[in-house]
Order: structure tokens, then C-alpha cells, then sequence
């Protein structure tokens, strides 16, 4: 036996070489490709292992213990090393699912097989070696009333398209034999596709020479995983309840072996990692394996996004790896996607053991860049720093599930992007939210919905849809636009626990209503200063371009106090910066305080601002 199962050669017709027979594929040993499976199976986890001792024992405790240019390269070729057993990780898995799902799908044929030579027997039809089927006589003629004779049926794998030959055999065991030679041919022909489908796969798993694990190792890689993938649709990715509630997914996962969930780990990282209700702990696993494969397939394209995203993505690659600061809180990575403008979910803090749960929705022209891999990423670090001081069962995130809109000039474009993308971007959230309600441990977490600029209108639409955002007590509402709706209470968790932030120099928090018309447009035209000239024209009116200024009276939610923040026209410049320092604790400790406060679960010690 040759090829991947030794069911058939490569080359000649259609890639194969030497014909099967279905006595052949009736002797495969589909255990043996298992037993073999389950070993590569066991290199893999034995990597992985490695992995993880040189990442957090090894690396960490010489980070915390030893310092100078000796120590730093130390750690260098640690993390060489680990990449190294990440790689062997990856690949070594994909074998075990190639070898699992080739024996899967071997093992369907030999039922099919094995139908087709029971029915044979039981009618006492002889099956030959070449496949074809001989009968016995039966019946009686119209003339002479004797048997009709016996005769032969030959095999046809794809019986459906062969043409009817116009004749019909009068033995009523020819309709029988044929049958049963279609089946096994198409047993036989299908078996020797699979075989030399797994035989080019199989041949691409293969290392480089060297120690060297770089972006072209994982560029390979990740065509690798896509080709596993692929073949390994009908083994494994089916089982994944994509359209299942987040509590059902955590079910599903609970109820696996530890065999089917290293599989799918090592197989669609990009799913099982991207999942709402799977664990914390098993997302940020698969998401550290997925980002690897994700830069390898980035860094194999050339285009300005894929240069944009990769960027993006090393940067966070550099704070996962990063040794972490005493009493900084731990990372871990809850989503990573390259579709769209990109996809980013980053917590500091396990959001399954923390008792306070915070998820913040970036806004407009957010988008999987260094900008935000640095910027925004710090947002949430600054805010699980925070609250952690106060209840360090906290956990606060970053959370960029959707496509903010994008346009380089800022302001007129926020004034006059559409509802969509909040809308689209509401949905996303309220899943993730209530994902991360069935995965917490505690009985009833706190948790929170911080949105920053359009954010805050992602954040708002979520709350229209269903009875609200699953699982969340608090919203936290910074540099709004408006949500959506006209008062603190439609938001669905009680104006008392409405907060908002709005900085007197953030022009994005003035900005005009869209009745307000011709003014509003003069304004727009003018650049960002002539957003303020129209809500200095109008005194005393609370719309925005979303709605009612969540930080006017009308609106009823509890504004706290923030700084003021740059002016917005400066000394030869006008500046936009009052719209960012929120969370920053050194520029704006007001906001940023008052932000941990609700976050941690206690959003009644917050000072209150007047409303507008």
C-alpha cells in the first residue's frame, strides 16, 4: 500500500497511480492512522507545554531576577525558542487532524463498502476483484417459462451520470447486482480521491531546514492550516455550534474530550478563538496560535492594508510576549481577525474569574493599526489598572468587534456617518456581552459598557436590541456624539447607572444636531472650530447628531467630572486632543478615576458634574 493511508500512488489519472480495489480499501487499518495521529498528538501537546514553561516561568522569572545587556539576550533566544516549540505546536497538530480526518473519511467509505458486500452475500452474488457483480439465474421467460439467466453487472462510481442504455434485463436480480457494483465503485473511487487529497497535504507538513521560525515559516504555515482546514470540513467544523447561543457553545466545549479540543485548538484557532462563550483561558490560547498564522499570511501579501494590520499585530504579539511588570495585570488575548477594517479583543484581567467585568467600544476611524495596538490597548490597561487598586477582581478590556467608520477628516465625517455600523456593531457586542456572562464564574458579575466617540452610539444601539446588552449593570458613556436615544432610561439599566464624561473642549460632544441645518453645515465646512461656533449659536439646545446630549439635563444620566481639556484652538493649531485624555489617569484623573469607579462596582462614590 502506497500514498498517505497506503491506499493508493500518486500521479497518473487525476493523481493516481496503481488502481485501488475494494478488497485493498476493505483492509485498511483506519486504527493504525489514529494511533499514529494520537502520537503526533502527543508531540504537540509536549510543545506546547515547553511553550508555556519557557513563557511563564522561565522567561518571567528571569525578567523579575536578572538585569543587564546578559539577561536581555537571554530572554532574546527564550522567545526564539518558544516560537520555535509554538511552531512545532501548529504543525505537529495539523497532522493529527490530517491523519484523524483521513481515517474519519476512510473509515465512511469501508461502511459504504462493507453495505454493498453484505447485500451481495445475503443475495448470494459473487463481488470480483475488479468490482463487477455476477448473479444467478432467476425468474422464468415469456416463451419457455424457464430461468432467464445469470449474468454480470460492472460498476459505474457515478452512476447518476451515465446515460440509460435503453435496455431493461428481464432477471429480476440484475437491478439488484448493479446496484451493488455502483456502490462499490463509488466506495473505491471516492476512498482513492480522499487518499491522494490527504498525499499532497500531508506532503506540504513539513519543516524548513534550521532553528529559524520567521515570517515566512508562518506564512507557510498558514497556508498549511488553511489546507486542513479545508479537507477537514466535514471531521471537524461542522461540530462547531457557530449559530448557538454563547451558554450553549460553552456547553458544547464543556462536553468535549480533550483529544476533540486539541484538535480544534490546533485546526480553527481563528473560530474557537473568535467563539462567545467559549472560556477566557481557551480563546486567548487559540488567539495567540491564530495571530501567528495570522501574521504569516499578512506578511505574505503586499498591500497597504495587509502592511497596515501587520503592524498592528506584532505590536500586540510584543505585549503578549512582553515580561509583565509586578502587579501589572495579566493579558489575555480574546479575539483577533484580519476581515474588515480588523478585528481586536484584548482584556487585562481574566474576564471569567473577575467579579467586575468591563468591555470599552472604541469610535470613529478605529481600525487594527499601531495606533491602536499602542493607544487604545493602553486605554484598557489604564482602566483594569484603576479599578484592580479598588476591587482587584476587575477585569477591562478593549473591544474592537466591528468597523468604526473611517475618514480622515474627522468631525465632518462623524457628523455625517449613518446609524449602520453601530447598528451592525451593537449586534457583535450584545453577543460578546452575554459570552461573557455564561463564561464568568461568578453568579451574577458586574459589569460594564464603556463607549468612547461613535462608540458610544455602538454601545447605545446595542442596548435597543432585545431587552438590552446581556449581563451589564453599568454604562459608561465618553466623548458621545449621542446614542440613539433621548433619555438615560432607554439605555435599559436605569439612569442611575448611566454615567458620562464630557470634556467642555471636546468638540465631538457639541457637535450639531442635524435640524440644526444650514448652520450645522457652515460648521462643518469651517473645519472642527465650526462645530463650536454653531453650539455657541444656539444656546441651550441638547441635540446632537445621534440625539440628545447625554451630558445635558434633559438626558438624565449622572455626569461626573472630567478636565476641561486642551482648548480647541490653540496657539497656531487647533486641537482635538480634549476628545482623548478620558481614560489617561496623568492627563485627566477626574475622568479616569470616575471611569475605575464604575468599572469596580462602585459607581455611587463617583462625583457628579451638572448637567449641560
Amino acid at each position: 500500500m502506497s500514498g498517505v493511508g497506503g491506499v493508493s500512488g500518486a500521479g497518473g489519472e487525476g493523481g493516481l497511480g496503481v488502481a485501488l480495489t475494494w478488497a485493498q480499501l476493505r483492509e485498511v487499518k483506519c486504527g493504525e492512522l489514529e494511533e499514529a495521529a494520537e502520537g503526533w498528538g502527543r508531540v504537540s501537546n509536549r510543545a506546547d507545554a515547553a511553550r508555556d514553561r519557557i513563557d511563564t516561568r522561565v522567561v518571567n522569572g528571569l525578567g523579575r531576577t536578572q538585569k543587564g545587556e546578559a539577561a536581555l539576550a537571554a530572554v532574546g533566544r527564550l522567545r526564539r525558542l518558544s516560537e520555535n516549540f509554538q511552531y512545532v505546536y501548529t504543525e505537529c497538530g495539523l497532522l493529527r487532524t490530517t491523519l484523524n480526518s483521513l481515517a474519519h473519511e476512510l473509515r465512511a467509505q469501508q461502511r459504504v463498502l462493507q453495505g454493498a458486500l453484505d447485500d451481495a452475500a445475503a443475495l448470494k452474488f459473487t463481488v470480483h476483484p475488479d468490482g463487477s457483480v455476477t448473479y444467478p439465474a432467476a425468474g422464468e421467460g415469456l416463451v419457455d417459462g424457464k430461468p432467464l439467466a445469470g449474468g454480470r453487472a460492472s460498476g459505474v462510481p457515478n452512476p447518476g451520470l451515465a446515460g440509460p442504455s435503453g435496455l431493461v434485463a428481464p432477471n429480476p436480480n440484475a437491478a439488484p447486482a448493479q446496484d451493488i457494483a455502483d456502490r462499490v465503485a463509488r466506495a473505491v473511487r471516492t476512498a482513492a480521491d480522499v487518499d491522494w487529497r490527504y498525499a499532497r497535504i500531508l506532503r506540504a507538513l513539513k519543516a524548513e531546514g534550521g532553528l529559524g521560525v520567521g515570517a515566512a515559516t508562518w506564512t507557510d504555515a498558514a497556508g498549511d492550516a488553511a489546507a486542513v482546514r479545508e479537507a477537514a470540513n466535514g471531521y471537524l467544523e461542522r461540530g462547531i455550534p457557530t449559530d448557538a447561543s454563547p451558554a450553549e457553545r460553552k456547553a458544547w466545549w464543556a462536553g468535549l474530550t480533550d483529544g476533540q479540543r486539541e484538535e480544534y485548538l490546533a485546526v480553527y484557532p481563528d473560530l474557537i478563538g473568535n467563539l462567545d462563550g467559549i472560556p477566557a483561558l481557551v480563546r486567548d490560547a487559540a488567539n495567540r496560535d491564530n495571530l501567528q498564522l495570522l501574521m504569516g499570511e499578512l506578511a505574505g501579501r503586499e498591500d497597504a492594508d495587509a502592511a497596515t494590520k501587520l503592524a498592528a499585530l506584532r505590536e500586540i504579539d510584543r505585549q503578549l510576549r512582553a515580561v509583565p511588570k509586578p502587579g501589572e495585570p495579566p493579558m489575555y488575548l480574546l479575539g483577533i481577525g484580519g476581515e474588515g477594517n480588523g478585528r481586536a479583543i484584548v482584556s487585562y484581567g481574566n474576564p471569567d474569574t473577575s467579579r467586575n467585568v468591563a468591555a470599552y467600544v472604541p469610535g470613529l476611524n478605529t481600525s487594527l493599526d499601531e495606533e491602536f495596538a499602542k493607544g487604545d490597548l493602553k486605554r484598557a490597561r489604564d482602566t483594569a489598572a484603576a479599578a484592580r487598586e479598588i476591587d482587584h477582581s476587575t477585569a477591562a478590556m478593549v473591544w474592537l468587534g466591528y468597523d468604526a467608520p473611517q475618514s480622515p477628516d474627522g468631525l465632518s465625517s462623524l457628523a455625517v456617518a449613518g446609524t449602520g455600523r453601530a447598528e451592525t456593531g451593537g449586534h457583535a457586542f450584545r453577543g460578546f456581552m452575554a459570552g461573557l456572562e455564561a463564561s464568568n464564574d461568578h453568579d451574577d458579575p458586574h459589569m460594564t459598557a464603556i463607549g468612547h466617540s461613535y462608540g458610544s452610539r455602538t454601545v447605545g444601539a446595542a442596548t435597543q436590541q432585545g431587552e438590552g446588552i446581556p449581563g451589564v449593570d453599568d454604562i459608561v458613556l465618553v466623548g458621545s456624539p449621542g446614542v440613539g436615544v433621548d433619555r438615560a432610561e432607554d439605555l435599559k439599566v436605569g439612569k442611575e447607572h448611566v454615567f458620562v464624561g464630557a470634556a467642555d473642549n471636546d468638540v465631538v460632544t457639541r457637535l450639531p444636531s442635524k435640524e440644526q441645518g444650514l448652520l450645522a453645515a457652515a460648521g462643518r465646512a469651517l473645519g472642527p472650530a465650526g462645530a463650536l461656533m454653531v453650539d455657541v449659536a444656539h444656546p441651550g439646545d441638547d441635540d446632537l447628531w445621534f440625539g440628545r446630549d447625554p451630558a445635558s439635563e434633559g438626558f438624565g444620566a449622572r455626569r461626573f467630572a472630567v478636565d476641561p481639556g486642551p482648548p480647541l484652538i490653540g496657539p497656531g493649531r487647533l486641537s482635538l486632543d480634549a476628545h482623548s485624555q478620558y481614560f489617561d489617569p496623568r492627563l485627566d484623573s477626574a475622568s479616569a478615576g470616575s471611569i475605575a469607579l464604575v468599572v469596580a462596582g462602585q459607581g455611587q462614590r463617583v462625583r457628579q458634574e451638572a448637567a449641560r
